[in-house]
């Protein structure tokens, strides 16, 4: 989907998203989005008459629905840790291919304080929880207790986007790598490693 396809406002939320991946929240001004997005100066307040805010918080909500569509596809599959390597390697994809540029729209603007905008830290909490719980619905699906199948998707969520901080900083994908090896083997002994109640486990 390009940024220059669709209206100007689907365009600007689109770049805005786009922007928070390398810039962070702080640098994705109104003037950025609408360089990059090609909208006209005008539709910015007709489109988002609570301004900047509103723009980042609807660029926040259009990333996490994309983010948790690809983990739910992921997680239609039979096998729940062939679903997390595949999730892993889309990271390493994006980075790889963006030369580390393009991290987590989301916690771009979670790490920023928001204190004129509190809805934004709100608004990445639900995402991030979104995301848990499409992993977690999965773990219990395939035999943990439902405390387990949480904490679990937390620490996934969490190693992921921890890993993906730590590679722009290195400019390397071995972050990723290492953290992708360890959530495999946990979740194979956790969930494999169960008597045999679905198809993800093995003899």
């Amino acid at each position: 989907m390009s940024p220059r396809k669709g209206g100007s406002r689907d365009r600007m939320v689109l770049s805005a998203a786009l922007l928070l991946r390398e810039y962070g929240a702080s640098a994705t001004s109104i003037d950025r989005v609408l360089g990059h997005s090609g909208a006209p100066r005008g539709s910015v307040y007709y489109h988002f008459p609570g301004g900047r805010a509103q723009l980042i918080d609807e660029a926040v909500a259009f990333a996490g629905d994309f983010i948790g569509g690809l983990i739910e596809n992921m997680m239609q599959g039979d096998d729940p840790v062939e679903a997390i390597d595949a999730f892993f390697s889309m990271w390493r994809e994006q980075l790889v291919e963006s030369e580390f540029r393009a991290g987590c729209p989301i916690v771009a603007v979670a790490v920023e304080s928001n204190d004129e905008a509190p809805q934004l830290a709100r608004s990445t909490a639900a995402v991030f929880g979104r995301w848990q719980e499409a992993l977690a619905a999965k773990f219990v699906r395939h035999g943990l207790p439902e405390e387990r199948g949480k904490r679990l998707a937390a620490f996934v969520v969490a190693a992921v986007e921890g890993a993906v901080i730590m590679c722009r900083a290195e400019q390397s994908a071995a972050p990723l790598e290492a953290a992708a090896a360890e959530i495999h083997d946990l979740l194979t002994y956790a969930l494999r490693g169960l008597p045999d109640t679905g198809p993800a486990q093995r003899p």
